[in-house]
């Protein structure tokens, strides 16, 4: 079955704290636990759609959408977006789509809202896999530039972001940097940073993400591989991946390997 028949895109209106959206959501079917999707920082919903190829995830539904200010999500109010605001839209994109459990799986900024959310509801969720998702200040290798980095407007500081990452010599950064402009709106990346900053330092992820009591994952690239806190994770329960040629994005630098993983793991819990 090719996957424009076994995928559906839909776009969902909803309001979110009094801020109107039209969300851009893809969906399939299937008799098992739906999947949810959140995607990073600039990427879209797209960066899961391989995930029907896979024998591995047969019966598998799953969901994903862009999140506000990102991709083809229309947000009324782009200063309104901040971690708590996309973890208010992730559960009325749950509610408009009927889900109850599922398994949940973030990267980045998706990793974050993700864990929120686990955290906010953890009798819904059946596992996580965090991709990199941010929970020690450390993490903040992207979202701190908003701070080290002042610019004097929006898309002055959003130019020399994107080019400081289409110069790092990280896996996929160029690949990544060529495309920010095209799925994220200027407006929004202050209010997404800074709010990843304000958590990363003050909002306990270790705590909230050691706490959750169904099967975990996190899941890095072999350059990352420095993350002071891998051990601490190991030595709580928490199953850890080792992504080989890949940094923070695996997803397009070692899909194979990183859809393989995550098959491995969800066929367990």
């Amino acid at each position: 079955m090719s996957m424009q028949r076994e995928m559906a895109k839909e776009t969902v209106a909803l309001s979110v704290e009094g801020v109107e959206l039209d969300v851009a959501t893809m969906h399939r079917k299937g008799p098992l636990a739906p999947i949810v999707f959140l995607h990073g920082f600039g990427s879209t919903k797209e960066d899961y759609a391989d995930m029907v190829h896979y024998p591995a995830f047969a019966g598998r539904p799953l969901l994903a959408y862009d999140a506000p200010g990102c991709g083809a999500t229309r947000c009324a109010d782009l200063s309104a977006i901040s971690i708590p605001f996309l973890v208010a839209t992730a559960k009325a994109v749950l509610e408009h789509f009927e889900i109850g459990q599922f398994h949940l799986v973030g990267h980045s900024m998706g990793g974050l809202t993700a864990l929120m959310l686990a955290h906010s509801a953890p009798e819904r969720v059946l596992s996580f896999t965090d991709i990199e998702g941010n929970v020690a200040p450390e993490d903040c290798f992207l979202s701190r530039q908003v701070i080290d980095y002042p610019a004097d407007t929006a898309e002055a500081f959003f130019e020399d972001f994107i080019e400081r990452i289409w110069s790092s010599p990280f896996y996929s950064c160029p690949l990544y940097a060529a495309s920010l402009k095209h799925k994220v709106r200027t407006e929004a990346v202050r209010g997404i940073f800074t709010s990843m900053v304000q958590l990363s330092d003050h909002g306990d992820l270790m705590t909230k993400f050691l706490s959750l009591p169904f099967p975990r994952m996190f899941m890095y690239g072999e350059q990352n591989a420095s993350l002071s806190y891998l051990p601490h994770l190991r030595e709580n329960g928490v199953q850890v991946e080792e992504i080989p040629h890949s940094g923070h994005f695996p997803m397009y630098s070692n899909p194979v390997e990183m859809w393989g993983r995550f098959a491995r793991f969800i066929s367990t819990t």
